[in-house]
């Protein structure tokens, strides 16, 4: 009787120490971005963000333990964050797939929009061999977010197909809105409406194909000779 307070006191102080943590985490996110257009993300940046937001050494490597790695990571969750936000005030289910998948890439490029060099700085550093693992990491949380608030409810093997599509359109999406100069950026909802377009017919075919292969004998009742 005696240990459940006590357990629920050691989890309320273990929130109360996450909340600075978080806080601080966020200062040196919002004063990192003011230099990572100009100078990217470096240990430079890190070490100058840290300083801005009141951090120490000591602070910067146990929030951020790869360093400019960790600050890009974080970046990327904190607008998986605001896009889930977002989204779930648009209740997605309600609408067809493809807008659905619109609607989340766009919303997330409108909340990278206030930061697009600094976006542009972060991928082309995950684009080193090096940093595959994390890149890929990163893309999967991003598009797994977007299908869970477009009301994805699949366990099976389309759990993973759906992720891998929506990550093709995702990633070939934000190159183009990087490649974006026009002022209201109608050439990176083009290319996103044709790469949608090409998913949705896509899967047109495979659900032809199968039902087509579904009406086939089976292989096994060609491959079996006929008794004599």
């Amino acid at each position: 009787m005696t240990e459940k307070p006590a357990v629920k006191k050691k989890k309320a102080a273990s929130k109360a120490d996450q909340a600075p943590d978080e806080s601080l985490k966020q200062a040196v996110l919002k004063a990192a971005l003011k230099d990572a257009p100009f100078d990217g993300f470096t240990d430079m940046v890190l070490a100058k963000a840290g300083k801005n937001a009141g951090a120490d050494k000591a602070q910067l490597a146990r929030l951020f333990p790869d360093g400019p790695l960790s600050l890009i990571e974080y970046f990327s969750s904190s607008i998986d964050q605001a896009m889930e936000e977002k989204l779930a005030a648009l209740d997605l289910p309600k609408l067809k797939v493809r807008n659905r998948i619109k609607a989340a890439v766009l919303t997330r490029l409108a909340l990278l929009a206030p930061h697009k060099e600094a976006a542009r700085r972060a991928a082309a550093l995950m684009t080193l061999p090096m940093h595959a693992g994390l890149a890929a990491r990163m893309m999967y949380r991003t598009v797994d977010a977007m299908w869970r608030a477009a009301g994805d409810t699949s366990t099976d093997f389309n759990f993973y197909s759906k992720r891998g599509i929506l990550a093709g359109v995702y990633g070939s999406t934000l190159v183009r809105w990087f490649n974006d100069t026009g002022e209201d950026e109608k050439a990176t909802q083009t290319f996103l409406d044709a790469r949608i377009e090409n998913v949705m017919q896509f899967e047109k075919f495979k659900a032809r194909a199968k039902n087509v292969f579904a009406n086939l004998p089976a292989f096994t009742a060609w491959a079996t000779p006929k008794p004599k």
